[in-house]
């Protein structure tokens, strides 16, 4: 079975201000990388776009109407002091959603093994009705709860490795027990959340926070001795991972110490849980990773370990 890769170039139309970290060639880096002959098997298509109400499964109306209301024909506008929209935003946030929901029925119906989804803006730090830390909406929150409500899921987990804590995503499902939510991290770091004592009112929050400097051996034993004993506890019939690229070693936003090796082994551990409880069903959607280089290595080493290698 096949790996589909989903993107689109309006992605790249979302403008941020210079010296901004979060910028178009990000995605032309992921790009960059995936046009290497070994991934001439990944299947390629466009995300489409959106539709407003499967925003709306995670994000409340006024929230998703007043975004929509603000979003500039020209210009720039400040929502706070790390994230702005330019004109090419919606559709960009748009086509992000659209990508993670589209890379979910692939791999639901069974057209695909599993699917890589590289879009920008980011989404794991959009809470119910608030943007910040780059994000809009949370595109893996989304991807699940469609799953849940498309195809009957029952149980779904979302893995988020970006070395910011997700805290959009575990606000939006804090009270939900059919969605884990499993987090590394480093702290203290932004966006404060993240605790091990953050467990959520049904215990499926997950929180393995990592200290500056760690590395590799702290990350893998989080996984091993806290993450994939709940997760196969708790058996999910979908994987969904929030990648984010920035606990590589070259990452300027952090100073966690992650390798490529690091991202291909936690692929190859989530796909395995996933052969186990989910029929190998798994999504990944790109967050975070801001330093070009090591996005490159990193989303090689992930996207060629869904492709089996």
């Amino acid at each position: 079975m096949s790996t589909l890769l989903l993107s689109h170039k309006a992605c790249l139309d979302h403008v941020t201000p210079p010296g901004h970290p979060e910028r178009p060639d990000r995605l032309r880096a992921v790009e960059e990388a995936l046009s290497h002959e070994r991934f001439q098997f990944l299947v390629r298509e466009e995300a489409p776009e959106g539709d407003l109400d499967l925003v709306t499964l995670c994000h409340n109306e006024h929230y998703v109407t007043e975004l929509r209301h603000i979003a500039p024909s020209s210009g720039q506008i400040y929502i706070d002091g790390d994230t702005s929209m330019s004109p090419g935003t919606w559709e960009a946030v748009m086509r992000g959603v659209g990508g993670a929901v589209a890379a979910t029925e692939a791999v639901m119906a069974g057209e695909h093994r599993n699917a890589f989804v590289a879009i920008r803006p980011p989404g794991h730090h959009a809470e119910i009705g608030k943007p910040m830390g780059f994000c809009f909406f949370d595109n893996v929150a989304i991807a699940a709860r469609h799953a849940q409500r498309k195809y009957g899921i029952k149980r779904a987990a979302i893995v988020d490795f970006d070395v910011h804590h997700g805290n959009g995503t575990q606000d939006i499902f804090w009270s939900d027990p059919t969605v884990m939510y499993c987090s590394t991290h480093q702290m203290p770091l932004f966006p404060g959340t993240g605790a091990r004592s953050e467990r959520g009112d049904h215990d499926t929050i997950v929180n393995a926070p990592l200290a500056s400097e760690d590395g590799g051996p702290e990350f893998r034993s989080a996984f091993e001795n806290l993450i994939l004993p709940q997760l196969e506890k708790f058996s999910p019939e979908l994987v969904v991972i929030s990648a984010g690229f920035d606990a590589h070693y070259r990452d300027p936003l952090a100073s966690l110490n992650l390798r490529a090796e690091d991202y291909a082994w936690v692929t190859r551990k989530l796909m395995d849980l996933a052969d186990k409880t989910a029929g190998g069903r798994v999504v990944s959607v790109l967050e975070g990773g801001y330093d070009l280089q090591g996005l490159k290595e990193s989303v090689t080493a992930h996207v060629g370990a869904l492709m089996g290698a």
